[in-house]
Formats: C-alpha cells, sequence, structure tokens
C-alpha cells in the first residue's frame, strides 16, 4: 500500500526513505475528516508519529504546487520535551519536506542562542525547539509566531512532567487564534485533555493504540539476582546478549557509576545525564549511531524521546517507579515494526514490588537467572564461527603462513592460540551466585546465627532491622528466622541454604551495619525483637510513700521562699 500523500514533493521523499506502506497513527491523520482539523493523538512510543504529524499539517502549508513559498516568519512550530527529540524531529521534518525547499531552524537549550537567533532573523518555514528556549526567543523578539499556522505538541505529557506547563501556555497564547493545535501524546491524562480543551477547537480524538499497555514486538524477562550483584549481572547481560542496548538508571550518580565500571572491563559504553552538555551528548548520541559505542547508560530524562536506529535490547538496572515510566524505558526498544528485548534486572528484597510493577503494566515477564559464564563463552564459541578472520577469503601468502604454523605447532595450539586472541578482545564475564530455583521458608533448625553491632542501646527496632538485613545480604524476609536483640548487639537467624551468600553479600554491601557469624544465643538475658513491654514502678511501702510526701511539701514551700 502506498502513502495516500497528495503532494508529490512528499511522495518522493518518502520513496527515497523507503517509507512503502503507512503506520496506523500515520494512517490516522491522512484520512478526510482529519483534514485540516485539531488533532489530539495518543500514539504508541515508535510508531512514526513525527512523519504522522509532519505529514498532517502538509495541506496548511504547502500549495498545489507542494513546493513552499520564500522563508519569513515560521508557519509551523514544533514544541518537544528534551534537546535530543527536538533535535530528531528537525532532522526528520527536514528531509520529509526537503523537496518542498523547507528551511527548518532547530532552537534548544545548550545551543548558541545568537547563532539561533540569527538563523531565525534569515527567515524559515519551521521552528523546532524546547519550551525554555522557544519562550526567550519569543520574549527577546527573536521568534515571531504571527505568521504561524500550525502548532505541534509533540509528547506533551512528558512536558507537563517536566514543568513546562507555563511556557507552553506562553507559546499557544503567543500564537494566532486562527492556527491548528496538533497535540500528540503517549497517554491522555486529565491534564492534557484541560490543556486541550482550553486550547484546541474542535479536536479529533485518534487513539492508535492502548493506553500505557505494552509494546506488543517487545519480549520480557525479569532477571532475578542479589542486591549486591546488579554490576555483575548487567556485566553478564551485555555480553550474553552482545547487542546495541540502552541501560537506564534512576539516578545521575548512578550512570555515572555503571559508566566507569562498564568502561574499566572493556565495554564500548557512554553515558547520557542532565549534567552533560549539548555537546557531549550529542557526540554520546553520534557514537551510538556510527556503531563506535553499543551500550548507553542513561537516566530516565536524557533518554526521553531518543529514537536509536537498531536498537535491540533496554535494561532496567533501577526499577522503574511506575508502570508508565516502565513503558516509555521499554519503548525505546521494538520501534517500526522491529523486534526488541526488555531486561528488568530484579533484586531478591524487590522481588514483589517488581511482580506488582509488571502486573499492573500488563506485562508478561518471563523470569530467569542472569547467564553464567559457561553460557557466555558457549555464545561467544558461536559468534567466533562467524568472525571475519575466519569466514574472509585468505590470501595465499596467508594460506602458506598458516600452513607454516600448523607445522611447527600443531593445529590444536593453533586453535588454542587463534581462540585466546578473539577471547581477548571480550570483557571477562563475572561468576553470579545463582538463587536456589525457590524461595520458601526453611524448616526450623535449618539456619545459622549471624551478629549485628546494634542493640537496644541503637534503637534496634524491627521496622528498620528487618528491611536493611534483606537488601544488605540479598535476601527474602522469608529467609529471616529468630531475631534477638542485647543491650549492644543483635543475633538473628538466616536459612541454612541462603547463610553464605548472605555473609559474602554482607560483606561485600560496605553497611554501616556491621554483621558476623556467630553461634546460636545462649542463657541470659535475651529476647525476640518486637515491642518492650511497658515499664512499671515497684508499689513503694505506705512509710515510703509518706516520706516523698512530706520531702515534696518541704522542698515546694522552699521555692516559695525564694531559696
Amino acid at each position: 500500500m502506498a502513502f495516500p500523500v497528495e503532494f508529490s514533493t512528499l511522495q518522493q521523499a518518502l520513496a527515497a526513505r523507503g517509507y512503502d506502506e503507512p503506520t496506523e497513527v500515520q494512517k490516522a491523520v491522512l484520512r478526510d475528516d482529519a483534514v485540516g482539523r485539531d488533532l489530539l493523538v495518543s500514539a504508541q512510543t515508535g510508531s512514526g508519529k513525527t512523519v504522522a504529524y509532519g505529514l498532517a499539517f502538509a495541506h496548511s502549508i504547502l500549495g498545489e504546487s507542494g513546493v513552499l513559498g520564500p522563508a519569513g516568519a515560521p508557519v509551523v512550530l514544533v514544541i518537544a520535551p528534551t534537546r535530543e527529540l527536538a533535535i530528531q524531529v528537525h532532522g526528520e521534518l527536514t528531509w520529509l519536506y526537503g523537496q518542498a525547499r523547507a528551511q527548518v531552524v532547530a532552537c534548544v537549550g545548550g545551543m548558541d542562542p545568537r547563532r539561533e537567533a540569527r538563523a531565525l532573523a534569515a527567515g524559515c518555514h519551521m521552528v523546532v525547539g524546547t519550551p525554555g528556549r522557544l519562550s526567550d526567543h519569543v520574549r527577546r523578539g527573536a521568534l515571531r509566531l504571527d505568521a504561524c499556522a500550525v502548532v505541534v505538541l509533540d509528547e506533551a505529557d512528558e512536558m507537563l512532567d517536566l514543568g513546562f506547563k507555563e511556557e507552553l501556555e506562553f507559546l499557544l497564547a503567543a500564537a494566532p487564534a486562527s492556527r491548528r493545535t496538533l497535540l500528540f501524546s503517549a497517554t491522555i491524562a486529565k491534564e492534557i485533555v484541560s490543556l486541550a480543551r482550553r486550547y484546541q477547537k474542535d479536536a479529533l480524538r485518534i487513539d492508535t493504540g492502548g493506553r500505557n499497555q505494552p509494546h506488543a514486538d517487545i519480549e520480557y524477562r525479569a532477571i532475578r539476582l542479589a542486591g549486591h550483584e546488579i554490576e555483575a549481572g548487567l556485566v553478564n547481560l551485555l555480553r550474553f546478549y552482545d547487542s546495541r542496548c540502552l541501560v537506564f538508571c534512576a539516578t545521575r550518580e548512578g550512570v555515572k557509576r555503571l559508566h566507569g565500571r562498564l568502561q574499566e572491563r572493556g565495554f564500548a559504553a557512554v553515558a547520557l545525564s542532565g549534567e552533560l552538555s549539548q555537546s557531549e551528548r550529542n557526540h554520546a548520541l553520534q557514537s551510538l549511531r556510527d556503531g563506535r559505542a553499543r551500550v548507553c547508560i542513561a537516566t530516565d530524562v536524557a533518554a526521553r524521546g531518543l529514537d536509536l536506529p537498531d536498537l535491540d535490547l533496554v535494561i532496567h538496572a533501577d526499577l522503574p517507579v511506575n508502570k508508565a515510566i516502565l513503558l516509555h524505558r521499554s519503548g525505546r526498544t521494538g520501534r517500526a515494526g522491529r523486534k526488541g528485548v526488555c531486561l528488568v534486572m530484579v533484586p531478591h528484597s524487590k522481588r514483589r514490588r517488581a511482580e506488582v510493577l509488571l502486573a499492573s503494566a500488563g506485562v508478561n515477564a518471563v523470569w530467569a537467572d542472569p547467564p553464567a559464564a559457561e553460557q557466555i563463552f558457549a555464545r561467544d564459541a558461536e559468534g567466533f564461527l562467524r568472525d571475519p578472520a575466519l569466514t574472509e577469503p585468505a590470501l595465499e601468502e596467508e594460506i602458506a603462513q598458516a600452513r607454516a604454523l600448523l607445522e611447527g605447532r600443531g593445529a590444536d595450539v593453533v586453535a588454542v592460540a587463534l581462540l585466546r586472541v578473539l577471547r581477548a578482545r571480550l570483557p571477562a564475564p563475572e561468576d553470579i551466585a545463582l538463587p536456589p530455583p525457590e524461595r520458601v521458608a526453611p524448616p526450623r533448625g535449618e539456619t545459622a546465627w549471624f551478629r549485628a553491632g546494634v542493640g537496644r542501646k541503637h534503637n534496634a527496632d524491627p521496622k528498620w532491622l528487618i528491611p536493611l538485613i534483606c537488601q544488605m545480604g540479598g535476601i527474602t524476609k522469608a529467609e529471616i528466622g529468630a531475631i534477638r536483640v542485647f543491650d549492644r548487639e543483635t543475633k538473628f537467624e538466616i536459612a541454612a541454604h541462603a547463610a553464605a551468600r548472605f555473609f559474602a553479600a554482607a560483606m561485600a554491601s560496605g553497611s554501616e551495619l556491621v554483621v558476623s557469624a556467630t553461634t546460636a544465643p545462649g542463657p541470659g538475658p535475651v529476647r525476640d525483637l518486637g515491642p518492650r513491654p511497658a515499664k512499671t514502678k515497684p508499689a513503694r511501702a505506705p512509710e515510703a510513700r509518706g516520706k516523698e510526701q512530706a520531702r515534696r511539701k518541704k522542698n515546694k514551700e522552699k521555692r516559695g521562699m525564694g531559696f
């Protein structure tokens, strides 16, 4: 099916890019009832919405010739939540309207505003930018919106989440009331509906996919492992899948730490976070696109709107805080009809939280352990057989040298040497302690005792001790037995099958709660950790009570006399 586009200039651009058949959202905006109207569109990430709204406003700016006139004040304004998305949209509209002779200008934070102002003064047809930078140009008089025929809000939900409501309202109020307003959002929340009611007229509602529903082209897997082995598990996952990958962390510090650790292990990795300059972020993205980097570690904010080609794998190193972020992160893969894999790393102590999160998002994930070193080496052996060193045709002199090597050393020795050379190119996998298949409460007696250096004098309390023990040792609450508190220390039981793993994890965690192995508590003032009984004062004899009352009366009389 060919694109139902009337303008030959756009048809030529689409054909040159290999666009044969429109996606669902592109079909929807090209329907007869959508022509010339305001649109409120809900579409999944990776559905081709940039091209969709580029085609949707064609009738509003192109004449019968399909070519734009001389550049002046912009006729199209596209507002995007992040610098990366704005730059990507700028590139998409540039090729889509290239045959129509469009001049497209990008205005984003982190770039030279004076250069942008000069480009605007020289004249353009379309402006793409972030809310803050666009508002600044309007206030300074560098950007005039009086000729604007179309305003597009791309990923409007993300812009509201990032706190750009005032900037959006300012820009929409500055554009002519007669303009078309195209609002694209992954979800249509109450805030989006409110924005649409204020700034759109008789908008056509288009919903091309379930809201906050998992992408059908993404395979989800939940990887269970101990909390202290997240980095080791990530190394093995990257080695096993060997794909271009986007790794999500919750904080900038997490991005910085993982980026450094992966580079130390030999991975071609780049980082994306809000603290980086625009040139650093552009360099990181370009490294991914041209293949110099294979792994990108990013925060949620830095990765909003990213469209990385050939991205087959997304890894959640930190659990998302809600289902919307889970689906947004995961949607960076499985785009434009490609298949993708999403791996959610789940520490033992967060198993229940992960199960609730996946269920709320409608995700049916396969639970699995991280790949072991043996599995990675087996996968490597398969890949070595496809290595160019073995598949490319050999030259005559190379064959002669190979035969000489075989005569001098033998086939086995030469093959082992080749294997070592090929393996030396790859980061070494990590040894990971795999959990038992099932987690069950241990029978009484099959436990080991441990000691922590906090007690009653440190306000030891189960409300913080049990979660800390679980987090520190990578175990579940069911694997903790009796807990007994002394004045300066606490002794507690751990299931026998988890004892060695717990001890190793506790020592590696660097927690302030010092843990050491011990024997079972002996006789003495030991009690289970729980609410303390209320203290009661011993009853006093009548004579003692009388003496105490007399003493208090005497002290009161002294205070009244000024003593």
